[in-house]
């Protein structure tokens, strides 16, 4: 996009000035439903920690994500300021809400509400976008005209998979998951109106960059009142304050593993690239969800652990550890290529083979939980303190 100017006529940010690119406080208000979102999650996967559970939620998770990262692309270009964009994220929160609202029984009784709510959140903001953008240059509009196309035939298997039942719904929402998560890497082509191009994601990367480090934010403060809210119920032995203590350290770590570096070289380099949108969709659309994947699969340890500190379940191993590994992953992944490296964070990578030889112990049922998770924590800190350190060398 054109670094002009806006005006009575257009809806579109500046993009020069004081205050460009600025997070608005109506965008941080839309968030306040995803807080929802992540809770009802979470809650989800605790209240059936079963494999087909973990199917089930990480489906509603991709779901619940690419909505808002889609609305997030749309207010990197509009101005959220104008009163029809912020009419049109007003509109959006109450879909999300009642999107948010049945997630729990989004494959039972409550799956035509969730995929309405869903399908209408994406097509309705592709159609507003559309109109708001209808006096601007041509590019921008076919670009937007081929995100409606892919929305409507995903929508076709939205609405066909809350008609049906069981593993029918599965296997109908994960075709329209895959049909919009594959859309962008083939820069959303549509027979008769060509693709998109890398240039047409013209995105503000500073924008961008903070808005997905607020949706962290978002998250990792989701799992420090779950840990909370748990704790408060618990009865207050030593094993409880130890693994509430564990799992404060533990979101902490995680912040850090986040905050201390990998945000700044990720805004540096994508407000800085000279193909923004490349960057927003790598780092940004698609390697952000192990991250916040990870948070919510961490939150859910953090229950278990200060509600049965003295022994794990297989599933509850599998959180303990699965969480924080999917979170280096994803971790790892961006600052992998927000850096340009040959390879991903060292110390990440040896932090991933310590998640995985702790399994060995864990599985074996050699560990309880409190000191399984304990285990979890101190590779985090391993990790964090071991990539500060490093930094502080080369300065």
């Amino acid at each position: 996009m054109s670094s002009k100017t806006t005006s009575a006529s257009t809806l579109l940010r500046t993009r020069v000035g004081a205050g460009a690119g600025r997070v608005g406080m109506v965008e941080l208000f839309f968030d306040l439903v995803f807080v929802f979102a992540v809770t009802q999650l979470s809650h989800a996967l605790l209240d059936d920690l079963t494999w087909r559970s973990t199917l089930q939620v990480g489906l509603l998770l991709l779901g619940v994500w690419w909505v808002w990262i889609y609305t997030s692309w749309v207010t990197n270009w509009l101005d959220p300021e104008r009163v029809p964009v912020r009419t049109c994220l007003f509109v959006l929160m109450l879909a999300g809400l009642v999107m948010s609202a049945s997630i729990p029984q989004a494959f039972g009784d409550k799956g035509l509400v969730f995929a309405s709510a869903y399908v209408f959140m994406q097509i309705g903001r592709t159609l507003f976008f559309l109109w708001a953008v209808r006096r601007e240059r041509i590019a921008m509009v076919r670009n937007f005209q081929r995100i409606l196309v892919w929305f409507c035939v995903s929508a076709v298997f939205w609405i066909a998979g809350a008609l049906a039942k069981g593993d029918a719904r599965l296997t109908f929402w994960t075709i329209a998951l895959l049909i919009e998560f594959l859309s962008p890497s083939v820069y959303f082509w549509v027979p008769g109106l060509g693709r998109s191009s890398i240039a047409d994601w013209d995105v503000d990367g500073g924008h961008m960059a903070e808005r997905c480090a607020l949706f962290i934010i978002i998250a990792l403060g989701e799992s420090l009142l779950l840990s909370g809210a748990t704790f408060a119920k618990a009865p207050w032995s030593t094993e409880v304050w130890v693994a509430f203590l564990a799992t404060f350290v533990s979101t902490v770590a995680m912040w850090w593993l986040y905050f201390d570096k990998g945000e700044h070289a990720g805004a540096r380099r994508i407000s800085n690239a000279s193909d923004p949108g490349r960057h927003a969709r790598i780092a940004y659309t698609y390697l952000h969800l192990p991250i916040v994947a990870g948070i919510i699969v961490s939150a859910v340890a953090d229950e278990l652990v200060i509600v049965h500190p003295h022994h794990a379940t297989d599933a509850g191993i599998a959180a303990i550890i699965g969480g924080p590994a999917l979170y280096l992953v994803g971790v790892a992944g961006f600052k992998w290529v927000s850096n340009d490296r040959t390879l991903p964070p060292l110390s990440h990578l040896v932090g991933l083979a310590l998640l995985l030889l702790l399994m060995f112990p864990a599985y074996a049922h050699l560990l309880s939980a409190v000191a399984l998770y304990a285990l979890v924590c101190v590779v985090l800190l391993l990790v964090a303190a071991w990539e500060h350190l490093s930094h502080r060398q080369k300065t």
